[in-house]
């Protein structure tokens, strides 16, 4: 493409880089040393010039110098300079190639377009200004060129340092999610945790039951998680959360304008979760029609979004878990009976927390170090006191129940020293005393020295009511009121 003449006098301001810095390198090779001259001379204020009248030396400079820019003579004596254009390119890629041409002859200026991927070429003579024009739109392609390239760098170094990330993240949502991370220890867990892991490896609807906050959502993931679907999407919706409509949308998806306010088509969680599994968190308390739906997408992995007369075919493993006696909603006729046997392939009981009570204190610990790390604190643990109550307390809303209580202690206790009785809710606190009035005495589950100090605090709380006073206290016990003093500040009974 051959270069207009610029007809006006005044010169063209060079290119300059971006981020400022020295001026761009630009190598002129031409066996005409007044014409190498009379070029040096009109792009020598804007940039710095490295001169050639060989290629073999042009070469040389581009081995060691940065240069942005390369201007060659179609004519040169020992190479082409179409050749060694051809050449520089192998050298410096990025650089920016033009050739100077006393004549036109199409074949050779198609062939330096083509192969060399000249930039454009100059036609000899040149004019100043029309040269320093060229030469500046060639820096700025260059330069744009060169930020490209150095945002590909950046952002395959950060696809890369992504790709690392959910990577470490996924291990680590793996590790968190492990069954073996479940805490449990007596009969009823230890079957729980025989089948976490048996069926773990199949693709068997699981139906997952037990009473509200007892861990139903921390297996369903764990059961994934162990399985051959951990590699794809683990979905979860609460089916009690959203009305009828809303619920129906979420599983299974829109199209714009199926109801007020569907303004987009959306991807149900069904879709998402194709090839991976979808939790069903209280199945029991959906609807007749959607119950069954969910049998279709049971029995056929199909699934049709709202609005749309399409359906599309879904590969799924669904985990449903329920709070409800699904068995006697079926007797009662409020839940379909076939959809009840196709979820219950399998099913996981979950034991309540009173029936365990000897995983209380390894419970308790273990949120208390999450609790900790949240609030960025730090502590000693529990008094035996509190832990005391801990133990007592028959926990209705189960292990989520005991999670806040911890989590509640922590953040009155102001992050020092250990967890007392008295910074634990008044119902927990008023069971444990309840208890101790009674001789009801949970010792299961109790180290010696727990349960010890358990039987001196019902003692001396005994002693105290019938006497009236400390000191009345201490002579039936047998035992200095200072004595009684020290051990009621330690097993946190008030003064």
């Amino acid at each position: 493409m051959s270069s207009n003449p610029v007809s006006a006098d005044e010169p063209i301001e060079g290119a300059r880089r971006h981020s400022g810095g020295d001026p761009y390198e630009i190598l002129i090779v031409d066996n005409d040393a007044a014409s190498l001259e009379s070029l040096e001379l009109a792009l020598g204020t804007d940039y710095r010039i490295h001169g050639a009248t060989r290629a073999s030396d042009g070469l040389e400079i581009l081995e060691r110098a940065e240069i942005a820019l390369i201007l060659a003579d179609k004519g040169l004596p020992s190479m082409a300079g179409v050749d060694f254009l051809e050449r520089a390119r192998e050298i410096r890629p990025l650089a920016i190639r033009m050739l100077l041409s006393g004549s036109a002859e199409f074949g050779s200026l198609n062939r330096a377009v083509n192969e060399a991927l000249v930039y454009r070429w100059v036609a000899k003579p040149w004019v100043s200004n029309a040269l320093q024009l060229a030469v500046k739109r060639a820096l700025e392609a260059y330069e744009l060129a060169s930020e490209n390239i150095q945002l590909m760098v950046t952002l395959g170094k950060q696809n890369e340092r992504l790709r690392v990330e959910n990577a470490d993240l996924r291990r680590e949502i793996e590790h968190s999610y492990a069954f073996d991370r479940i805490i449990g220890t007596g009969p009823a867990m230890e079957r729980v945790f025989d089948l976490i892991e048996k069926v773990a490896k199949t693709d068997s609807s699981v139906l997952i039951t037990g009473e509200p906050g007892t861990g139903k959502g921390v297996v369903a993931r764990a059961i994934h998680y162990a399985g051959a679907r951990n590699d794809k999407r683990f979905t979860a919706q609460n089916c009690a959360a959203l009305p009828d409509t809303l619920l129906e949308s979420e599983l299974f998806g829109h199209k714009s304008g199926a109801f007020t306010g569907a303004r987009a088509d959306k991807q149900g969680l069904f879709e998402i979760a194709d090839g991976g599994t979808a939790f069903l968190d209280e199945v029991g308390e959906t609807h007749p029609g959607m119950q069954v739906r969910l049998l279709r997408v049971l029995q056929d992995g199909e699934i049709r979004p709202l609005g749309s007369s399409d359906t599309r075919v879904v590969d799924v493993r669904v985990i449903a878990s329920t709070s409800r006696d699904l068995l006697a909603e079926v007797g009662e006729g409020r839940f379909r009976e076939d959809l009840y046997y196709r979820l219950r392939v399998v099913e996981i009981g979950l034991p309540p927390l009173r029936e365990r009570k000897t995983d209380v204190p390894t419970l308790a610990y273990h949120f208390l170090e999450a609790a900790y790390r949240e609030m960025k604190r730090e502590g000693e643990g529990f008094t035996n006191a509190a832990m005391d109550c801990l133990v007592r307390y028959a926990w209705p809303d189960n292990v989520r129940e005991l999670e806040n209580e911890v989590a509640r202690a922590v953040a009155v206790s102001g992050g020092a020293g250990l967890i007392t009785a008295e910074m634990l809710s008044e119902p927990i606190r008023n069971t444990a005393v309840a208890a101790s009035l009674r001789g009801d005495f949970v010792t299961d589950g109790l180290r010696l020295s727990e349960a010890v100090d358990a039987l001196k605090r019902k003692m001396i709380v005994e002693a105290i009511a019938e006497t009236g006073s400390k000191t009345g206290a201490s002579e039936k016990l047998g035992i200095p009121r200072q004595s009684l003093q020290k051990m009621m500040k330690r097993l946190d009974l008030k003064s």
